[in-house]
């Protein structure tokens, strides 16, 4: 669905130039669900916003869905965010209108495509439903709870029947319970719906739900998580243990595989955390292959 090859996004700050990825190589699967975690600064919201359309990179290419979304153009990409795309952001003022009910606010993108007025507020109210905020359709946002309005928000993203969800930070601002509740609607939507799911987030706990993270250092993706077994597996067993999927936390457990990740020139970046843990202090280091596995020590 999405293939990120060798991205590079600079920005003039002060009149000085700060590169916000440098080379960066990802793919993502249809109907994927994956995260992609970071130090501020490291480049994972410049990343989801270009995915978005919402910023062009400086150099490389971004292919979506197998076009070139980066030479799209001013009208291309309106139609692109608007139909192909999802947004929800972790404030809830970018994403709902707060003079506007609930319903309101979900009708609202369709109100642009179309189709009869009965049909759009049958669909919201859809949408609502398998969100479980069917209830709270007449209610405003300041009436709702943090989880609440980030449910709604969801249902808006997915008011267009988008083929991507991008999802910044979409826990940031609830508690450890409500995001949990957050997550397992996402494992729903993406099982129910098919829907390529991608989600930004500093909490490595809720990362660890998905069955892929990947962490962007400096620009580049630096490690890959893989989850040994499939998520339903997890969900299933969680549930046969007497958990729900709003109680249970898979991250909790060993499910995962850490692997550092090579670019296009086999070049590997190896994290701070690894270089303090083998005591390497200097830019210089000793490579040899010793029984068919590459050592990386102090020289």
């Amino acid at each position: 669905m999405i293939s990120c090859d060798s991205l590079v996004k600079i920005y003039m700050t002060d009149n000085r130039k700060v590169m916000a990825l440098e080379g960066l190589d990802l793919t993502i699967e249809d109907g994927e669900m994956m995260a992609i975690i970071g130090k501020s600064g490291s480049g994972k919201s410049t990343l989801l916003h270009m995915i978005g359309g919402l910023e062009t990179p400086t150099a490389g290419l971004l292919t979506v869905d197998g076009k070139d979304i980066s030479g799209f153009t001013e009208k291309e990409m309106v139609e692109y965010r608007k139909k192909k795309v999802g947004f929800v952001w972790q404030k809830s003022a970018r994403n709902l209108f707060p003079y506007m009910t609930v319903l309101q606010n979900v009708v609202t993108p369709m109100n642009f495509s179309r189709g009869k007025r009965s049909e759009r507020r049958k669909r919201a109210m859809e949408l609502l439903e398998a969100v479980g905020m069917d209830r709270h359709a007449g209610k405003f946002p300041a009436q709702l709870s943090g989880g609440e309005q980030q449910r709604v928000a969801i249902a808006v993203a997915l008011a267009n029947d988008p083929a991507i969800l991008l999802a910044d930070e979409p826990t940031g601002a609830v508690d450890t319970r409500t995001a949990n509740q957050i997550f397992s609607l996402f494992h729903k939507l993406n099982r129910e719906l098919g829907i390529t799911i991608v989600i930004v987030t500093h909490d490595m706990a809720l990362a660890d739900r998905v069955d892929r993270t990947v962490l962007i250092s400096d620009g580049k993706i630096s490690t890959e998580k893989i989850r040994k077994e499939s998520a339903e597996e997890m969900l299933r067993k969680a549930q046969e243990a007497g958990f729900t999927g709003e109680e249970t936390d898979a991250g909790k457990q060993d499910t995962h595989e850490e692997y550092s990740v090579l670019d296009k020139a086999h070049r590997l970046q190896l994290t701070e955390e690894m270089l303090e843990e083998a005591g390497i202090d200097s830019n210089k280091v000793r490579v040899e292959v010793v029984d068919g596995k590459v050592i990386i020590s102090k020289e």
